[in-house]
């Protein structure tokens, strides 16, 4: 069974960036490397807040 690893800042900033270009939430988790699933659910996590502060690390 794979470990859960959590995302990083900086993926978490190229998510946000991502998401702003329009781009879809599988291309999203294919330019990244996570799966879809992952990706989905920091989107909506973070669903119309402002990019991800350093503070959230």
């Amino acid at each position: 069974m794979k470990s859960y690893q959590q995302l990083t800042y900086e993926q978490r900033c190229q998510i946000y960036i991502l998401k702003k270009s329009e781009m879809s939430q599988q291309a999203i988790a294919d330019t990244i490397g996570m799966s879809q699933s992952a990706s989905s659910r920091e989107l909506r996590r973070n669903a119309g807040v402002s990019p991800p502060s350093p503070a959230e690390e």
